[in-house]
Protein backbone atom coordinates (compact mmCIF):
# COMPACT_ATOMS: atom_id res chain seq x y z
CA UNK A 1 0.00 0.00 0.00
CA UNK A 2 1.17 3.41 -1.15
CA UNK A 3 -0.24 6.45 1.36
CA UNK A 4 1.18 9.25 3.26
CA UNK A 5 -0.54 11.55 5.19
CA UNK A 6 1.34 14.73 6.09
CA UNK A 7 0.72 18.32 7.94
CA UNK A 8 2.69 21.26 7.44
CA UNK A 9 3.37 24.74 5.78
CA UNK A 10 3.66 25.64 2.39
CA UNK A 11 7.35 27.04 1.95
CA UNK A 12 6.43 29.76 -0.81
CA UNK A 13 3.42 30.27 -3.38
CA UNK A 14 2.73 27.13 -5.35
CA UNK A 15 4.25 26.93 -9.12
CA UNK A 16 0.68 26.36 -11.23
CA UNK A 17 1.38 25.00 -15.14
CA UNK A 18 -1.07 24.38 -17.46
CA UNK A 19 -0.30 21.36 -20.22
CA UNK A 20 -1.06 22.38 -23.68
CA UNK A 21 -3.87 19.50 -24.53
CA UNK A 22 -6.78 20.41 -26.46
CA UNK A 23 -8.10 20.03 -22.70
CA UNK A 24 -5.53 21.91 -20.35
CA UNK A 25 -4.77 20.16 -17.23
CA UNK A 26 -3.40 22.24 -14.20
CA UNK A 27 -0.14 20.66 -12.67
CA UNK A 28 0.41 22.16 -9.29
CA UNK A 29 3.88 22.20 -7.30
CA UNK A 30 5.06 23.13 -3.86
CA UNK A 31 6.82 22.10 -0.54
CA UNK A 32 5.72 21.41 2.81
CA UNK A 33 7.94 22.12 5.53
CA UNK A 34 7.11 19.40 8.31
CA UNK A 35 7.94 18.66 11.63
CA UNK A 36 9.56 16.47 12.76
CA UNK A 37 8.42 14.09 16.08
CA UNK A 38 11.27 14.67 18.42
CA UNK A 39 11.81 12.98 22.15
CA UNK A 40 12.27 15.50 24.84
CA UNK A 41 16.10 14.19 24.94
CA UNK A 42 16.38 14.98 21.40
CA UNK A 43 15.06 18.61 21.96
CA UNK A 44 16.58 19.48 24.39
CA UNK A 45 19.73 18.63 22.33
CA UNK A 46 18.89 20.03 19.10
CA UNK A 47 17.74 23.41 20.59
CA UNK A 48 15.20 23.69 17.45
CA UNK A 49 12.14 22.40 16.15
CA UNK A 50 13.56 19.90 12.91
CA UNK A 51 11.41 19.69 9.63
CA UNK A 52 11.43 18.27 6.80
CA UNK A 53 11.05 20.21 3.03
CA UNK A 54 8.46 17.68 1.19
CA UNK A 55 7.93 17.89 -2.68
CA UNK A 56 4.28 17.92 -3.61
CA UNK A 57 2.55 17.61 -6.72
CA UNK A 58 -1.34 17.76 -7.48
CA UNK A 59 -3.09 17.88 -11.43
CA UNK A 60 -6.17 18.25 -12.29
CA UNK A 61 -9.03 19.74 -10.68
CA UNK A 62 -6.84 19.26 -7.40
CA UNK A 63 -4.12 21.76 -9.19
CA UNK A 64 -6.87 24.20 -10.04
CA UNK A 65 -7.89 23.95 -5.62
CA UNK A 66 -4.07 24.82 -5.02
CA UNK A 67 -3.94 27.29 -7.20
CA UNK A 68 -6.84 29.42 -6.01
CA UNK A 69 -7.06 28.43 -2.01
CA UNK A 70 -3.05 28.04 -1.04
CA UNK A 71 -0.31 29.75 -0.48
CA UNK A 72 2.78 30.64 1.40
CA UNK A 73 2.58 29.98 5.18
CA UNK A 74 -0.80 28.01 4.57
CA UNK A 75 -1.19 25.12 7.19
CA UNK A 76 -2.31 22.10 5.38
CA UNK A 77 -2.65 18.19 5.83
CA UNK A 78 -2.51 16.38 2.99
CA UNK A 79 -2.77 12.90 1.77
CA UNK A 80 -1.67 11.09 -1.39
CA UNK A 81 0.83 8.60 -2.48
CA UNK A 82 4.54 8.58 -3.21
CA UNK A 83 5.83 8.79 -6.85
CA UNK A 84 9.67 8.12 -7.88
CA UNK A 85 11.02 9.41 -11.20
CA UNK A 86 13.86 9.89 -13.20
CA UNK A 87 14.83 11.96 -15.99
CA UNK A 88 18.77 12.54 -17.94
CA UNK A 89 20.12 15.93 -16.95
CA UNK A 90 21.55 17.98 -19.48
CA UNK A 91 25.31 17.74 -18.25
CA UNK A 92 24.51 13.92 -18.85
CA UNK A 93 23.73 12.35 -15.52
CA UNK A 94 20.17 10.49 -14.17
CA UNK A 95 18.34 12.27 -11.67
CA UNK A 96 15.72 10.72 -9.26
CA UNK A 97 12.76 12.59 -7.93
CA UNK A 98 10.59 11.65 -5.32
CA UNK A 99 6.99 13.43 -5.10
CA UNK A 100 4.15 13.18 -2.55
CA UNK A 101 1.11 13.01 -5.42
CA UNK A 102 -1.42 15.09 -3.24
CA UNK A 103 -5.41 13.77 -3.65
CA UNK A 104 -7.25 15.12 -0.80
CA UNK A 105 -6.36 18.33 1.61
CA UNK A 106 -7.58 19.91 4.35
CA UNK A 107 -7.24 23.31 6.37
CA UNK A 108 -5.42 23.14 9.24
CA UNK A 109 -6.23 26.26 10.73
CA UNK A 110 -8.82 29.17 10.66
CA UNK A 111 -8.20 31.94 8.23
CA UNK A 112 -7.57 34.63 10.57
CA UNK A 113 -4.91 32.45 12.48
CA UNK A 114 -3.33 32.45 9.07
CA UNK A 115 -3.50 35.72 7.70
CA UNK A 116 -1.74 36.63 10.91
CA UNK A 117 0.99 34.01 10.66
CA UNK A 118 0.08 33.20 13.92
CA UNK A 119 -1.15 29.40 14.30
CA UNK A 120 -3.97 28.84 16.49
CA UNK A 121 -4.59 25.23 16.77
CA UNK A 122 -8.11 24.08 17.91
CA UNK A 123 -9.00 22.24 20.62
CA UNK A 124 -9.25 18.79 20.21
CA UNK A 125 -12.49 17.63 18.66
CA UNK A 126 -13.11 20.79 16.95
CA UNK A 127 -13.46 21.75 12.95
CA UNK A 128 -11.46 24.23 11.57
CA UNK A 129 -12.99 27.25 9.31
CA UNK A 130 -12.58 26.84 5.75
CA UNK A 131 -11.59 30.17 4.34
CA UNK A 132 -13.88 32.64 2.91
CA UNK A 133 -15.12 31.83 -0.98
CA UNK A 134 -15.03 28.09 -1.11
CA UNK A 135 -17.45 26.80 -2.83
CA UNK A 136 -19.32 23.08 -2.73
CA UNK A 137 -16.98 22.07 -5.28
CA UNK A 138 -14.18 21.07 -2.60
CA UNK A 139 -12.03 17.76 -4.22
CA UNK A 140 -11.81 16.49 -0.71
CA UNK A 141 -15.20 15.39 1.88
Amino acid sequence: MNKVVLVGRLTRDPDVRYTQSQEPMAIARFNLAVDRRLSKAQREKNGAVTADFISCVAFGKNGEFVEKYLHKGTKIAVSGRIQTGSYDHKDGYKVYTTDVVCEEFDFCESKGAESNNNPAPADEGEWMNIPDGIDEELPFN
